[in-house]
């Protein structure tokens, strides 16, 4: 399966989050450090759902740029 994630560059580090499972998170000093962390936590993330039982989300979220101006 393949998750959207969102990344968030700030002044010290970037982080990413997974739309499609809350609470999916990861930060990190790079941005190839950043990816292969959030994989790690969906993976984790994911087993921790079907450990419990819980459903585990289908990816539906997308993401799309959007020009403003120039």
């Amino acid at each position: 399966m393949k998750y959207t994630i969102i990344i968030e560059k700030t002044e010290k580090n970037y982080g990413a989050y997974v739309p499609d499972l809350p609470g999916c998170i990861a930060v990190a000093e790079t941005r190839t450090e950043l990816i292969k962390l959030i994989r790690e936590a969906i993976k984790l993330h994911l087993e921790s759902l079907s450990g419990s039982g819980e459903t585990i989300p289908l990816p539906s979220a997308t993401s799309e740029l959007v020009e403003v101006g120039k």
